[in-house]
């Protein structure tokens, strides 16, 4: 899989980078970009071969790359994580902080284990690498740059996604109250919050079969427009991106009128499942059998 090349953001010769959730998806195209960009990067996440493969796809392109396998999970292992980072770059400039884990169910359906399971990566996980990142931040002037990967998911819960949003909001929430705590030191903290992007956890999600119909594959966004939206908070140190620009303020105003919001979103989800089925109907209609 080629790299996202992002000539409008320029260079990062030398920057010391951690990304985790970096064995797929948006981690693992950004981790791709960072080091396209001259970044040195560590990549962290739970299934080394994978890992493996994506810094083995950096080094054929001339970049440099650490595999660092961990449960973001399990604090121990993401303190001995940066322990490593730390010992083979001599410091950290950014963290992508991306892994996450998302097991839909309705809210009356959902099973307190499942929910354990998404706070754990989504939430306890976020927490353990910002606390070991921030560490070693603090003792280089320089600081660093802390970027947290929620989701609009975050700002306006949906079905059958509550527990998944649950995580997503209470991340958010996290995010903020860290900014606040780092506010006037060299350590930025930025939120990004996608929308529904191309990865293999959306394309699980979309196979799930409570949610045939809830989203149309068409308005899925390319991953490429997340890992510009991390760079971008990196090169020009924002607080908070939504993606596409713009979405999150909606999910804002919303909130001013949560009803009307209900409604609306009940109404869209209604509408995609109907243009949903007729585009299926009509693509099996107008579909011939091949013959020989």
């Amino acid at each position: 899989m080629a790299a996202v090349k992002l000539p409008l953001l320029g260079d990062f010769p030398g920057l010391r980078v951690v990304v985790t959730g970096a064995s797929s998806g948006i981690g693992r195209e950004s981790a791709l970009a960072f080091a396209a960009a001259g970044a040195r990067v560590a990549l962290m996440a739970r299934r080394r071969p994978l890992l493996e493969e994506v810094a083995e796809d950096i080094g054929s392109r001339g970049g440099e790359a650490l595999v660092v396998a961990a449960d973001v999970g399990r604090e121990r292992e993401v303190a001995a994580a940066f322990r490593h980072v730390h010992a083979a770059f001599g410091g950290v400039d950014v963290v992508v902080n991306n892994a996450g884990l998302l097991l839909p169910a309705r809210c009356d359906e959902l099973r307190a284990v499942d929910l354990a399971r998404m706070l754990r990566v989504n939430l306890f996980g976020a927490l353990f690498v910002m606390q070991h990142a921030v560490r070693i931040m603090r003792a280089q002037a320089e600081g660093g740059s802390i970027v947290n990967v929620a989701s609009l998911a975050g700002r306006r819960g949906v079905s059958p996604i509550g527990g998944y949003c649950a995580t997503k909001f209470a991340l958010v929430g996290l995010t903020e109250a860290l900014r606040t705590e780092l506010y006037g030191s060299p350590i930025h903290v930025g939120l990004v919050m996608p929308g529904v992007t191309d990865t293999p956890m959306v394309q699980g999600f979309s196979a799930h079969e409570a949610l045939d119909g809830l989203w149309p594959a068409a308005l899925t966004m390319p991953t490429a427009w997340v890992v510009w939206a991390i760079l971008a908070a990196v090169r020009f140190r924002l607080v908070e991106i939504s993606v596409p620009p713009g979405a999150a303020t909606l999910e804002k105003l919303a909130a001013l009128v949560p009803g009307l919001a209900d409604s609306v979103v009940h109404w869209a989800a209604e509408a995609t499942r109907t243009m949903s089925e007729l585009f299926a109907d009509g693509t099996s209609a107008d579909t011939e059998p091949e013959t020989p």
